[in-house]
């Protein structure tokens, strides 16, 4: 089974457009109304967003002439195997081992010494 993630393209599409820097990326969002501040910009380049304001997104599709497809590039990434739990000593179950919900423990029987 897959998990569904994102790349995010913004530093690559602002280079093909001739903008190197977050501080000229700065006013072109001012001009459409998106105040951020130094350092919001500079992590909405350098790093991949969790959370984006759609505003904020329509105005970089803008700014940069693309589509958001362009932008954001859906991927699948497949998830990690899951590993076999440790039993209590801290070994990992013998293949072909009884299943935990299968083992019962005996009952005691209490026998008294005969005199």
């Amino acid at each position: 089974m897959s998990r569904l993630d994102y790349r995010w393209h913004l530093r690559e599409l602002m280079a093909t457009r001739g903008i190197f820097s977050t501080s000229d990326l700065r006013p072109l969002l001012a001009e459409r109304g998106i105040d951020l501040s130094t350092s919001q910009v500079y992590r909405l380049v350098v790093e991949r967003p969790e959370r984006l304001n759609l505003k904020t997104l329509v105005a970089l599709m803008d700014i940069l002439g693309c589509g958001m497809e362009q932008l954001i590039e859906p991927v699948a990434t497949a998830r990690p195997a899951r590993q076999a739990k440790a039993s209590g000593d801290g070994t990992a179950p013998a293949e072909g081992a009884a299943a935990l919900g299968t083992l019962r423990p005996r009952r005691a029987w209490i026998t008294r010494p005969q005199a």
